[in-house]
């Protein structure tokens, strides 16, 4: 894992708003969320069972996730590397994939060794720190 410098740090916004523009920079709602706070993720560099995420946290100061009014604050953003089996798995779980009713295997490392860990720094944090620029000119279009 990777903490960025970046500008999105304590910006704030509403969540309907956010996610909307969001989809411009190539960022969406993580699949695993909570009412009360979430991840925007971009997926920086995939190649074959290996992915590389820029993740931006984010929690609720009001409000619920699940509602477009729910007031936002962002945290300190990272990238990650992900790195899943490439073909079938070779345990007692095969015949549940093989027959669809287990459609995930279990990463082979969740938080992977990232080379090249300037690139993707730099990377990550220009594209978060252009969201950031994006979520301040929203906000002062939104709020007096």
């Amino acid at each position: 894992m990777i903490e960025l410098e970046s500008a999105i740090q304590g910006k704030t916004a509403y969540f309907g708003e956010a996610r909307h523009l969001a989809k411009q920079f190539g960022l969406s709602l993580c699949g695993s969320w909570e009412y009360d706070g979430a991840f925007l993720d971009a997926t920086l560099h995939r190649e074959g069972g290996e992915t590389i995420y820029l993740r931006m946290p984010f929690h609720v100061l009001e409000g619920e996730l699940d509602r477009n009014d729910a007031f936002i604050e962002f945290g300190k953003p990272f990238v990650i590397k992900h790195i899943v089996h490439i073909g079938l798995d070779k345990d007692e779980a095969s015949l549940f994939a093989a027959t669809g009713l287990n459609q995930f295997q279990e990463p082979l490392d969740k938080d992977g060794q990232i080379r090249n860990k300037t690139k993707w720094e730099e990377i990550g944090e220009d594209v978060s720190n252009q969201f950031a620029s994006a979520i301040a000119d929203l906000r002062g279009r939104s709020i007096s």
